[in-house]
């Protein structure tokens, strides 16, 4: 249609009206970059209108909007006449194009044509400059801007406070903003933007409050930088925002909606992002990338492939950072499949070269593809890999065990002249400590060492990481010494290692640490505290971080309510734990396990059993951990059959293969039910090597039935593998007393004693005030001993007043346990419940004396050993024992 007006316009032959109607031809088409414009180009020299700088400037324009910047410099450097906005639309040009070397050449030739730039090209300069990291050059462009009065100029403002926001110095931009009045949208929007990446939160809402108060409207582009600190100032802010919009009547264009997508899809409110996407027809790239990457954000994996999917349909082609957020979908799903029909469509796209998406299918396929030639093929195609491209195929070749040729690889890295960043050097880190790569991680520490890598944070926190799990902690502690700043997670990590290793007192004294160094409790450090409070059954000290975890915010999140679960579950507060379970909205498969794992420890045997019925009908697949508490469940409960059946159930049903924890809990399930053989036979046929744990649990069935013929064989077979574990000779030995062959007993004892061979002292402990006090079965080293020792007497004389047959039974009479629990009545008030973790099962003795205390006396004692409680009430235990 635009060619047969351009032949009108021939036909016709009146100057005046050629040139108009070309100019608005071309201008039209600029307005909405529409590429048949250029066929005026022809009608133009055809009319010897090229000389025409007006119209040549069109053409220029609509060359580079439309047909790249090549194309755009061909025409220029053909133009008869340039003025000051033909130079600024081919710098302009290059600088969109993301070629700033070029763009400042440009300029540099401007100058020197002996032409003027304006506002725009300076601002376009500094543009420049920013990305280049070229401070120099744009602080003699502020020098020029001031010589030539340009200094009130609004554009210009804006350009230079975002040059210095760009280099960091938001306070030389924060007064460049001060000493010029008379500020615009675009300035103030400017000012806002500055602070945002600064991460001056307050900074930048302040200034929006100015803003509106000195009477500037506020733009679409203003509440997208706004929306901006949502991040730190949570999703009422968000919603603050969002009303602001509303009532301001902004218009929503497809920028500022897929910023309020962005927003809401970070705080796992996908429902309201996707109302907001709906709210007007206009959909870009950005925006559907946006909705993509929300839902994979938020592990909805199917709806980010239909939102993929629905894009195609739409007619919208895919650009680089599409394609990089749908291959990252892919690599959570762990989906080949996938990744690889993915990979076909930018191949068909012509992006197989691009270095974003390049690196994406890097990372798909060492994530997904078993064959890291995979990877190995794509990195090759990409034309100018860089140091992401490296990191992430030396990170690959490391997580499948290729640790040798992933340090080759860092050294070709080395060699092509790809210096690693701080990202390359911490990721491979983290892969080699996972490989137990100590000499390789060593060579490369003293490579960081030599560089200056070694002052940064990233840096520093893998390095912490990797000697804390190998249990060097003193070197962990020595990089945190020398550190310049530290993070939540530079301790969030030690804490996470130090719970790993059991250390968990250790890892609550890293909340002191972080207070000094004036450091926020967030929602990942807050969860490691939480499970160290679980651990050690302080649940004091876990209730305080409850409190700490609702005052500042951090009760929205999964990590922390499923530490809470945990942490309740553990300490005997099976209600606590199941209210913070209500509170998550959608529990994941740890909220779930940390819930039936609490009931199955507390004794609520048919309500673990429940709620796992219930986690199938949510749509939650069991794993492994899952069916260790349901096995627990059957075995803690004498449910046999039940116990057989979820066993069979592992690899028929759900696709897991049981492990040898699984096969320890079937032992003893079929140990309680009596069939001894048939636990054997299990030992003797499954598919792992048989450790002392499984042989112990079947030699305490066969001495709860006095099965003594198979006691002795299961003793002797899980002496060949420890001779020197004590625990075979002495459940031997109680298994000998209990049936009156005392002198078998004897005999064993005496075994024990040619071989040195001495039971560890049982330890138990109990949280009195915000500290934590450890008994020894058989010291006396406690300050209150003897106190205690006459309020066991005293109780045992009241046991015998009352008629309880209670009878002490020797050397229980200083067991860990008992200690713990009449430190814990002395020091509590009267109606506290006692908490006491012990490191080994409790003695019947123990056991009938806590029956009797609560008896006495109106107070709940709850001893917790290993991953069972006891919980002691009015002369009764939840173990029914």
């Amino acid at each position: 249609m635009l060619c047969k007006a351009a032949n009108r316009v021939i036909n016709r032959n009146e100057p005046t009206f050629l040139e108009e109607t070309c100019s608005r031809i071309l201008s039209f088409c600029n307005s909405n970059s529409l590429k048949q414009g250029i066929s005026v180009h022809s009608p133009v020299i055809k009319l010897g209108l090229h000389h025409h700088l007006y119209l040549n400037n069109n053409l220029l324009s609509l060359y580079a909007k439309c047909f790249g910047v090549n194309k755009a410099r061909h025409f220029f450097d053909e133009m008869p006449h340039k003025d000051v906005v033909s130079w600024t639309g081919i710098l302009s040009a290059y600088v969109k194009n993301g070629n700033h070397d070029t763009a400042l050449r440009v300029f540099d030739s401007m100058l020197i044509s002996g032409e003027s730039p304006n506002e725009f090209t300076l601002s376009s300069v500094l543009r420049s400059c920013s990305s280049m990291g070229e401070f120099d050059y744009g602080t003699c462009i502020q020098g020029y801007v001031i010589k030539e009065g340009f200094d009130q100029n609004p554009v210009l403002i804006s350009g230079l406070i975002d040059f210095y926001s760009k280099f960091g110095l938001v306070t030389e931009a924060s007064n460049l903003f001060i000493t010029k009045g008379n500020h615009d949208t675009v300035t103030w929007t400017m000012m806002i933007s500055s602070c945002v990446l600064a991460q001056r939160w307050v900074q930048a809402l302040q200034l929006y409050v100015d803003m509106v108060k000195a009477g500037v409207a506020p733009n679409e582009f203003t509440f997208v930088k706004l929306l901006g600190a949502c991040s730190v100032h949570g999703l009422n802010y968000g919603k603050l925002v969002h009303a602001h919009i509303l009532l301001r009547g902004v218009k929503l264009n497809v920028v500022l909606k897929t910023a309020l997508v962005n927003m809401y899809s970070r705080f796992r409110r996908m429902e309201d992002a996707i109302k907001v996407s709906n709210l007007t027809p206009e959909y870009d790239t950005m925006l559907w990338t946006a909705l993509i990457s929300g839902f994979a954000q938020n592990s909805m994996f199917r709806k980010a492939v239909s939102t993929f999917h629905a894009m195609g349909v739409s007619g919208i082609i895919p650009n680089n950072y599409m394609f990089s957020s749908i291959l990252n979908v892919s690599s959570l799903m762990l989906s080949l499949a996938l990744g690889q029909q993915v990979h076909s469509r930018v191949v068909v796209t012509g992006l197989e070269g691009d270095v974003s998406v390049g690196n994406a299918l890097i990372n798909m396929y060492v994530k997904c593809s078993d064959n890291v030639e995979d990877a190995l093929r794509v990195f090759r195609g990409i034309s100018l890999p860089n140091v992401v491209s490296w990191t992430s195929l030396i990170a690959g070749f490391a997580e499948h065990g290729l640790q040798l040729d992933s340090f080759h690889l860092f050294t070709e890295m080395r060699e092509a002249g790809i210096e690693p960043n701080s990202f390359t050097i911490s990721s491979i880190i983290r892969s080699f400590g996972a490989a137990k790569l100590l000499p390789q991680i060593l060579m490369l520490h003293g490579h960081v060492v030599k560089t200056t890598l070694h002052e940064d944070i990233a840096v520093q926190n893998a390095l912490v990481d990797f000697y804390a799990e190998f249990g060097m902690l003193n070197d962990a502690w020595q990089i945190v010494d020398t550190m310049n700043r530290r993070d939540a997670i530079t301790y969030t990590t030690l804490a996470s290692r130090m719970n790993q290793m059991g250390h968990h007192e250790s890892a609550l004294h890293i909340i002191t640490d972080m207070k000094n160094d004036d450091i926020k409790i967030d929602e990942f450090s807050t969860a490691s505290f939480l499970s160290a409070s679980a651990d050690l059954g302080t649940i004091m000290t876990g209730k305080q971080l409850h409190c700490h975890s609702v005052k500042s915010g951090l009760c929205k999140w999964f990590s922390v309510l499923n530490g809470l679960v945990n942490l309740y579950g553990k300490c005997g507060c099976i209600h606590d734990a199941q209210r913070a379970f209500g509170e998550i909205g959608m529990p994941d498969i740890f909220s779930w396990n940390g819930l039936i794992s609490g009931l199955t420890s507390n004794g609520y045997i048919p309500s673990a059993l429940s709620t796992f019925d219930d986690m199938k009908l949510s749509g939650v697949k069991p794993d492994a951990i899952t069916f260790l508490s349901i096995l627990s469940a059957c075995s803690n409960g004498k449910l046999t059959d039940l116990g057989l059946e979820h066993f069979q159930s592992m690899r028929e049903i759900h696709n897991i293969e049981p492990q040898l924890d699984h096969y320890v809990h079937l032992v003893d399930i079929l140990g309680q039910g009596g069939r001894l053989e048939e636990a054997m036979e299990v030992i003797q046929t499954m598919p792992f090597t048989a450790n002392t744990s499984i042989y112990k649990t079947l030699l305490r069935a066969c001495k709860v039935h006095r099965n003594i013929p198979l006691a002795e064989h299961t003793a002797k077979q899980g002496l060949e593998l420890d001779p020197l574990d004590p625990a075979f000779y002495i459940l031997l030995t109680n298994l000998y007393q209990d049936s009156g062959r005392h002198y078998l007993a004897e005999r064993t004892l005496t075994v024990m004693k040619e071989k040195q061979l001495r039971k560890n002292p049982s330890h138990s402990w109990v949280e009195i005030r915000d500290k934590v006090h450890v008994f020894v079965a058989g010291e006396r080293s406690h300050p209150r001993t003897n106190e205690i020792y006459e309020q066991i007497e005293s109780f045992e004389a009241e046991f015998k007043k009352h008629g309880y047959l209670f009878q002490g039974i020797g050397h229980s009479y200083y067991h860990s346990e008992k200690l713990a629990v009449v430190f814990g009545l002395l020091n509590t008030p009267s109606k506290a419940p006692i908490y006491v973790i012990k490191n080994s099962s409790i003695c019947r003795d123990c056991h009938n004396f806590m029956k009797f205390v609560t008896q006495l006396i109106d107070r709940e004692i709850i001893v917790r050993e290993g991953n069972r409680l006891h919980s002691f009430r009015k002369g009764e235990c939840s173990c029914r024992g």
